[in-house]
């Protein structure tokens, strides 16, 4: 789906170039004001790319490179079973008001997500000659227009060699590309991440993977988008570094400007820094507002049924290029909490293919039911219909699930699972949840509005004044309401999600 792209935005009131030009003549003034607006950004982004090119020939300084941030690693607690005989115990019993849990805190994940604007508007060259350029990114065939003559070569990866090929990207003849690039980020609705990956596929297809070429064209177009980013020479070869709002986990990285940077490639031991920069960059968020809107490459679809009720059944099949994106994600926390880390994965939104095959299943099995018994029915549905094994034995370390991932793999543990119940409670039932995490278990709670589900009971929490009602997915065949045993409720604390 296409969608206007902002690149001729209103000048802002701090742009230098931000100055009205009227004349008389009616129709004339606006035709005169708009070319005049339009040579002003032009002037203003030439000016910045020629600041951007003096700094980059100056000495690049030397930097130390800082060992990975590495998640908290907890011993996982094994998952429990509740009894058959106590479970329906438990929902006849209309009198169990459960007990309060007395919480530890509140982790309230900052997310700023605001949409990343280019340096400046770019103008659209009309009637340049370009030849229609396509390359792949998660399968999927994406085209920009290149100038017949854009490709080109670096005389090594120094200083010198950097300001020459930025000031080549610089000229207007490869403004065409950068509209291009910025439309299809619009286009397939691609997040920071996607974004910086399509571009990095751009230029591996046009001038070679891996090639210093080809990261100058992904750290100019990058840049020009306005994101914060650092050339740097790695071990001798060429390397952009990109700035991220968040801690990302297993990557080492430098702080520069008081922000850190992370390699795209490997990385090395020995890195010199370009001080070059631009003002206004935005450092990358990790956050997902809407996942890739790509090609769909149907994985193999799986049978997935509740084991309490037969008819909550649903068959799925997940887009195979959607789950390369997710393995290509890199685990994140925000301000340095990395209790945050699972909102990010909770707060995602399924794709529309998946929510077409089983939303429409599951709305059929608790169509008509009481709101108790429909979180019943879905809490059953993800205890029962899933595999529970741990990361470390099939990953060889901790990996936590989009939801989407958690329909397709055949196993899954207590964090995959709770992300997926409170996303399917949240799209299907509009019921607002929370994450509870226990030294190393992670549940959820859910917050009803029918009087009659709250007056069922159930262990609890309070949050700012409002009772979520425990709901363990890792509880196998348990109720809502009841907590798993052996939990240390003086220790747990709730991660609120959107």
């Amino acid at each position: 789906m296409a969608l206007a792209c902002p690149l001729l935005a209103t000048a802002q009131p701090n742009n230098p170039f931000n100055r009205s030009r009227t004349t008389g003549g009616g129709g004339n003034s606006k035709n005169v004001f708009n070319q005049g607006r339009k040579n002003n950004f032009n002037e203003y982004r030439a000016s910045l790319n020629a600041e951007y090119e003096r700094m980059s020939r100056m000495p690049w300084r030397n930097q130390n490179v800082n060992a990975p941030i590495k998640p908290v690693k907890v011993k996982p607690q094994p998952p429990r079973v509740m009894p058959d005989d106590e479970a329906a115990r438990r929902r006849n019993n209309q009198k169990d008001k459960g007990k309060a849990i007395q919480i530890d805190g509140v982790v309230r994940p900052k997310n700023d997500n605001a949409k990343v604007q280019p340096i400046a508007p770019i103008e659209e060259q009309k009637g340049q000659a370009a030849d229609a350029f396509t390359f792949q990114y998660l399968g999927t065939a994406m085209s920009v227009r290149m100038p017949s003559d854009g490709k080109f070569r670096m005389n090594g990866t120094g200083s010198n060699s950097v300001g020459d090929v930025w000031h080549t990207l610089s000229d207007a003849k490869y403004n065409n590309m950068l509209v291009d690039c910025m439309k299809l980020r619009q286009q397939y609705d691609l997040c920071d991440w996607a974004y910086l990956q399509m571009l990095q596929a751009l230029g591996n297809a046009y001038l070679g993977a891996g090639s210093s070429e080809a990261i100058m064209l992904m750290a100019f177009v990058y840049s020009q988008s306005g994101y914060k980013l650092r050339l740097a020479e790695v071990d001798g070869r060429l390397e952009m570094l990109f700035a991220s709002q968040h801690n990302v986990y297993d990557k080492p990285y430098i702080v520069c400007d008081g922000d850190k940077f992370y390699s795209m490639n490997k990385g090395g031991k020995s890195i010199k820094v370009n001080p070059a920069k631009f003002p206004k960059e935005r450092s990358l968020s990790l956050w997902v507002p809407g996942t890739p809107e790509v090609k769909e490459q149907p994985a193999a679809a799986r049978t997935l049924t509740a084991k309490r009720y037969n008819d909550m059944t649903a068959k799925v099949s997940v887009n195979k290029n959607l789950l390369d994106f997710y393995t290509s994600y890199p685990t994140s926390e925000v301000g340095g909490n990395f209790m945050t880390r699972w909102a990010m994965y909770a707060n995602t939104p399924m794709c529309a293919s998946v929510k077409q095959q089983l939303y429409p299943a599951l709305q059929r099995g608790i169509q008509g039911k009481s709101q108790r018994e429909a979180v019943e029915r879905l809490l059953n549905w993800v205890q029962t219909a899933f595999v529970y094994e741990y990361d470390d034995k099939v990953w060889g370390g901790d990996r936590a699930f989009f939801a989407e991932e958690s329909l397709h793999y055949p196993y899954c543990d207590c964090e995959d699972r709770s992300i997926l119940f409170t996303r399917l409670v949240r799209d299907l039932l509009g019921l607002k949840c929370v994450l509870v995490y226990y030294p190393g278990h992670l549940a959820s709670a859910v917050q009803f509005t029918d009087s009659n589900a709250i007056a069922q009971g159930g262990d609890y929490i309070n949050v700012n004044g409002s009772k979520f009602i425990i709901a363990d997915p890792t509880y196998i065949g348990a109720t809502v309401g009841a907590t798993m045993p052996d939990m240390d409720n003086a220790s747990a604390k709730v991660i609120l999600l959107q």
